[in-house]
């Protein structure tokens, strides 16, 4: 297993007739979209309609290409023909954005909507959709003035973002005589050799000088940006534009951060018994943060890892077992570190496909294990939207990570079924360093981007000023539980989610993912496999109505601040049996 994903499904290679063919193509239904909707002699019904029709093609053809594009481009960083091509691409879908904006003008205007809606079979799948733009329609920018920023957002939000990619993919670390990418010393965190942990955190640290200057420059103008759209599409700010794109209401943000800010006392005394467990005595040094603890620590081949995640999740469903095997059968999944390639990890969805890619930085700990399934989640998820509308598909990022914690949870709660005490040890440690970052170093990121966002109105941060406000941003949510002279004062650099142009605040997410998640598994445990069609039908239900709702539909209130705390009690109770543990090993 070579262990790269294979895009030949997508096109053979940048030379391919159907790629330029595609590409030719793609302009071509960008303006018989405007043509559409300047055709005076169709009625609003036929418009619509045609409309759905149009829009449905563009989006197939941008999927297959910009994926092909932004995934060749994810490993392999120096591909300057993906490059150019993604530049040409950005261009061409500027047009599409400014077409778009027509249509949700247009859809805006219309009067009788809903009684439109109702008479037609092909606009009925789509009614949620297509109400939203009415909503749209109130946040869209001046039509004289759209196309001007696009255009500008393409050398400035955008190309930071680039910027930021580039720098991170090329990045190398020199640890202990040796010039290796940065995803693979950051894997080290998670080494059995204490001493490999230290040293591996100390040349990651000491690497960032090198591009400390342009990492900071990327982010303060991402943020500008961000604040200048906030203000041309009508809202009071960014975190105000951030929740109506997520479908998320102000209560149900407040609710959560509410009982993220209560629970922050056990995620510290979970820090401090592993901190004690290591032999530190001022609480857990970043470097230690992700170690494995217990003689049960053991690493995983990529074969034993999809054995794994087919059986247990196979125990919840069936059929993932069989899609966990698919997906490395018709290698959907780029899986190890290698330079030129980007850090962490994602999955990537191509819908007219039915196919999902998956990115990793696999080096073999039970976390890499954990990631694989999380982001097979996602997949699963791309699977349980597959045949509907591209309208319908657009899962807001609250509910983006509800399969992936979903896998994380099923896989850690059958695991420990058969462990024993000092597997138990290991594994709830593997599960509470996530469970720690999706809430603890979430709310950490989520106070830091709001000081750097509220300061950009005033000036440009400093890289020390950044450093400054990523520590007070750790101490604030990490307290006592990490040591104070030994944390991340570059977290804002290695993190990319803070450098996406157009999708800010992409922390809290992975919170509501985090405990959203846990309360459906919750709900499993309830139910058994009797719930197995009603999550598959949560899941196909995303994109088609706001946050609230699709929680209500499985009975969750999550503008209840009690929602939040009974998932929080389920990694309260892990903290629990982890600390006595640490009293019998």
């Amino acid at each position: 297993m070579n262990g790269k994903w294979d895009l030949s499904f997508l096109y053979q290679s940048f030379e391919d007739e159907a790629f330029l063919a595609d590409l030719a193509k793609l302009p071509e239904v960008i303006r018989a979209q405007q043509a559409i909707l300047d055709d005076a002699s169709l009625t609003h019904l036929a418009r619509l309609e045609k409309l759905a029709d149009s829009t449905e093609e563009l989006n197939a053809l941008a999927d297959r290409i910009g994926s092909f594009i932004f995934l060749t481009i994810a490993v392999d960083a120096t591909n300057t023909t993906a490059d150019m091509y993604g530049d040409k691409f950005s261009l061409i879908m500027n047009d599409a954005s400014l077409v778009n904006s027509n249509i949700i003008r247009y859809v805006g205007s219309v009067d009788n909507l809903d009684e439109l809606i109702a008479s037609s079979a092909k606009l009925q799948p789509i009614a949620f959709a297509l109400k939203e733009m009415v909503e749209s329609c109130k946040h869209t920018i001046a039509p004289e003035l759209e196309p001007w920023m696009l255009q500008m957002q393409l050398s400035g939000g955008s190309a930071f973002s680039q910027l930021r990619d580039k720098l991170d993919s090329t990045h190398t670390v020199d640890y202990r005589g040796q010039s290796l990418p940065l995803p693979a010393v950051r894997g080290m965190a998670y080494d059995a050799d204490a001493s490999v942990r230290k040293d591996a955190y100390e040349a990651e640290i000491a690497s960032y000088k090198k591009m400390e200057l342009p990492m900071s420059y990327c982010l303060n103008s991402i943020k500008m940006e961000a604040r200048t759209l906030a203000k041309a599409r009508n809202y009071d700010s960014v975190l105000d534009m951030t929740l109506d794109s997520s479908r998320l209401d102000r209560a149900t943000l407040d609710a959560m951060l509410t009982a993220m800010k209560e629970y922050l006392p056990h995620f510290r005394r979970y820090l401090k018994a592993k901190a004690k467990l290591l032999g530190h005595k001022n609480g857990l040094p970043f470097y230690d943060l992700f170690a494995p603890v217990g003689n049960a620590s053991r690493t995983y081949t990529i074969e034993e890892c999809r054995e794994k995640l087919m059986a247990e999740l196979g125990k919840f469903n069936p059929d993932m077992a069989v899609f966990v095997d698919n997906a490395f059968q018709q290698k959907w999944i780029d899986i190890y570190p290698r330079e030129g390639k980007t850090g962490g990890a994602f999955c990537s969805g191509v819908h007219y496909a039915d196919r999902s890619l998956v990115m990793t930085n696999f080096q073999g700990s039970f976390s890499d294990v954990s990631t694989v399934a999380h982001e097979l989640g996602h997949a699963w998820h791309n699977r349980c939207l597959a045949g509907l509308p591209y309208a319908m598909i657009d899962t807001p990022m609250p509910l983006a990570e509800t399969a992936s914690i979903f896998n994380e949870t099923i896989l850690a709660h059958e695991v420990l079924k058969t462990a024993t005490a000092e597997e138990q040890l290991t594994l709830l440690d593997a599960t509470l360093i996530e469970s720690t970052q999706t809430i603890v170093d979430i709310l950490s990121r989520y106070l830091f981007e709001t000081e750097v966002i509220d300061t950009r109105a005033d000036h440009a941060m400093t890289v020390d000023e950044l450093k400054d406000a990523m520590l007070r941003a750790q101490d604030a949510t990490y307290g006592d539980g990490l040591d104070p002279e030994i944390r991340h004062p570059y977290m804002w650099a290695c993190k990319s989610h803070y450098y996406s142009s157009g999708l800010n605040f992409y922390n809290f997410p992975y919170a509501f993912g985090e405990l959203f998640g846990k309360g459906v598994f919750a709900q499993y445990l309830q139910k058994g496999t009797a719930f197995v069609p009603a999550y598959n039908q949560l899941l196909r239900s995303c994109g088609s109505a706001p946050v609230a709702d699709v929680a209500a539909s499985v009975g969750i209130d999550v503008r209840n601040p009690d929602f939040w705390r009974s998932s929080l009690d389920i990694i309260k109770d892990e903290i629990d049996k982890f600390c006595a543990l640490c009293g019998e090993v």
